[in-house]
Protein backbone atom coordinates (compact mmCIF):
# COMPACT_ATOMS: atom_id res chain seq x y z
CA UNK A 1 0.00 0.00 0.00
CA UNK A 2 1.48 3.62 -1.07
CA UNK A 3 -0.06 6.99 -1.29
CA UNK A 4 0.15 8.94 -4.72
CA UNK A 5 -1.32 12.35 -5.74
CA UNK A 6 -4.96 12.12 -6.89
CA UNK A 7 -5.65 12.20 -10.62
CA UNK A 8 -8.93 13.18 -11.96
CA UNK A 9 -10.18 9.71 -13.01
CA UNK A 10 -9.40 8.24 -9.22
CA UNK A 11 -11.77 10.95 -7.89
CA UNK A 12 -14.03 10.67 -10.39
CA UNK A 13 -13.88 6.65 -9.66
CA UNK A 14 -14.57 7.84 -6.18
CA UNK A 15 -17.64 9.81 -6.94
CA UNK A 16 -19.30 6.29 -8.30
CA UNK A 17 -18.83 3.90 -5.13
CA UNK A 18 -21.58 3.03 -4.08
CA UNK A 19 -21.89 1.82 -0.30
CA UNK A 20 -24.64 -0.52 1.29
CA UNK A 21 -26.86 0.93 3.72
CA UNK A 22 -26.13 2.43 6.32
CA UNK A 23 -22.84 3.47 4.60
CA UNK A 24 -24.53 4.74 1.95
CA UNK A 25 -24.32 8.15 3.81
CA UNK A 26 -20.62 8.26 1.96
CA UNK A 27 -22.05 7.96 -2.07
CA UNK A 28 -21.31 10.74 -3.71
CA UNK A 29 -23.29 12.54 -6.20
CA UNK A 30 -20.79 13.56 -9.26
CA UNK A 31 -20.24 16.90 -9.32
CA UNK A 32 -17.60 19.45 -10.17
CA UNK A 33 -17.38 20.03 -6.62
CA UNK A 34 -17.12 17.08 -5.46
CA UNK A 35 -14.07 16.29 -8.21
CA UNK A 36 -12.25 19.75 -6.51
CA UNK A 37 -12.27 18.49 -3.35
CA UNK A 38 -10.69 14.97 -3.84
CA UNK A 39 -8.06 16.23 -5.86
CA UNK A 40 -6.80 17.99 -2.87
CA UNK A 41 -6.55 14.66 -1.01
CA UNK A 42 -3.81 11.89 -1.37
CA UNK A 43 -5.14 8.16 -3.31
CA UNK A 44 -4.42 5.19 -1.66
CA UNK A 45 -2.95 2.54 -4.24
CA UNK A 46 -2.05 -0.94 -4.05
CA UNK A 47 -0.70 -3.12 -6.54
CA UNK A 48 -1.59 0.38 -9.44
CA UNK A 49 -5.51 -0.18 -8.29
CA UNK A 50 -7.37 2.67 -6.22
CA UNK A 51 -8.10 1.29 -2.70
CA UNK A 52 -8.88 4.33 -1.28
CA UNK A 53 -7.97 7.99 -0.25
CA UNK A 54 -7.16 10.09 2.51
CA UNK A 55 -6.94 13.95 3.43
CA UNK A 56 -5.03 15.66 6.31
CA UNK A 57 -5.54 18.48 7.69
CA UNK A 58 -8.86 21.16 7.11
CA UNK A 59 -10.01 18.93 4.58
CA UNK A 60 -10.75 16.77 7.29
CA UNK A 61 -12.87 18.82 9.19
CA UNK A 62 -16.84 18.90 9.24
CA UNK A 63 -18.08 22.15 9.33
CA UNK A 64 -20.53 22.50 12.12
CA UNK A 65 -21.88 25.22 14.25
CA UNK A 66 -20.95 23.46 17.41
CA UNK A 67 -16.80 22.52 17.79
CA UNK A 68 -14.22 25.27 16.38
CA UNK A 69 -11.55 23.40 15.33
CA UNK A 70 -8.13 24.11 16.81
CA UNK A 71 -4.97 24.17 14.51
CA UNK A 72 -3.16 22.65 17.77
CA UNK A 73 -3.86 19.20 16.11
CA UNK A 74 -3.73 17.44 12.94
CA UNK A 75 -7.00 16.41 11.02
CA UNK A 76 -7.13 13.29 9.28
CA UNK A 77 -9.92 11.25 7.00
CA UNK A 78 -10.41 8.93 4.47
CA UNK A 79 -12.15 6.02 2.71
CA UNK A 80 -11.99 2.80 1.72
CA UNK A 81 -13.46 1.49 -1.82
CA UNK A 82 -16.55 -0.27 -0.70
CA UNK A 83 -15.75 -3.64 -1.88
CA UNK A 84 -12.75 -3.83 0.48
CA UNK A 85 -14.65 -2.33 3.50
CA UNK A 86 -15.46 -4.72 6.25
CA UNK A 87 -12.66 -7.58 5.97
CA UNK A 88 -10.38 -6.19 8.04
CA UNK A 89 -7.91 -4.48 6.28
CA UNK A 90 -9.27 -1.01 7.82
CA UNK A 91 -6.30 -1.28 10.66
CA UNK A 92 -3.77 -1.40 8.17
CA UNK A 93 -4.80 1.49 6.20
CA UNK A 94 -5.36 3.70 9.39
CA UNK A 95 -2.16 2.89 10.46
CA UNK A 96 -0.63 3.81 7.26
CA UNK A 97 -2.55 7.19 7.68
CA UNK A 98 -1.68 8.09 11.22
CA UNK A 99 2.06 7.42 10.24
CA UNK A 100 1.88 10.65 7.67
CA UNK A 101 0.02 12.50 9.95
CA UNK A 102 2.39 11.93 13.10
CA UNK A 103 5.00 13.27 10.52
CA UNK A 104 3.44 17.39 11.35
CA UNK A 105 4.57 16.34 14.36
CA UNK A 106 1.09 17.24 16.67
CA UNK A 107 -1.59 15.20 17.98
CA UNK A 108 -4.14 13.64 15.72
CA UNK A 109 -7.87 14.42 15.78
CA UNK A 110 -10.69 12.87 13.47
CA UNK A 111 -14.51 13.10 13.25
CA UNK A 112 -16.61 10.72 12.15
CA UNK A 113 -20.55 10.16 11.49
CA UNK A 114 -22.08 8.80 15.05
CA UNK A 115 -23.54 5.83 13.45
CA UNK A 116 -20.58 4.08 12.12
CA UNK A 117 -19.73 2.07 15.31
CA UNK A 118 -17.38 -0.01 12.73
CA UNK A 119 -14.61 2.73 12.25
CA UNK A 120 -15.39 3.99 15.35
CA UNK A 121 -14.24 0.69 17.01
CA UNK A 122 -11.36 0.66 14.83
CA UNK A 123 -10.31 4.10 15.83
CA UNK A 124 -10.59 3.03 19.30
CA UNK A 125 -8.16 -0.22 18.65
CA UNK A 126 -5.57 2.38 17.13
CA UNK A 127 -5.76 5.28 20.32
CA UNK A 128 -8.59 7.58 19.53
CA UNK A 129 -11.15 8.61 22.03
CA UNK A 130 -14.43 10.80 21.35
CA UNK A 131 -13.89 14.21 22.99
CA UNK A 132 -17.41 15.32 21.88
CA UNK A 133 -20.05 15.11 19.44
CA UNK A 134 -21.24 17.63 16.90
CA UNK A 135 -24.48 18.16 14.05
CA UNK A 136 -23.77 19.12 10.73
CA UNK A 137 -27.17 18.52 8.36
CA UNK A 138 -29.01 16.61 10.87
CA UNK A 139 -26.50 13.86 11.47
CA UNK A 140 -24.41 13.50 14.36
CA UNK A 141 -20.95 12.85 14.52
CA UNK A 142 -18.11 12.51 17.07
CA UNK A 143 -14.59 14.06 17.70
CA UNK A 144 -12.18 11.74 18.22
CA UNK A 145 -8.24 12.51 19.59
CA UNK A 146 -5.31 10.55 19.91
CA UNK A 147 -2.39 11.86 22.34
Amino acid sequence: MNHQLMTSEWASQIQKWTYAAPYDFYNQSPSEEGIDELMTYQAMVEEHELIGFYCIGVPAQVPNSDYSYSSDMTDIGFGMRPDLTGKGRGRSFVTYVIERALERGKPLRLTVASFNERAIHLYETVGFRIITSIERNGVPFHVMVRD
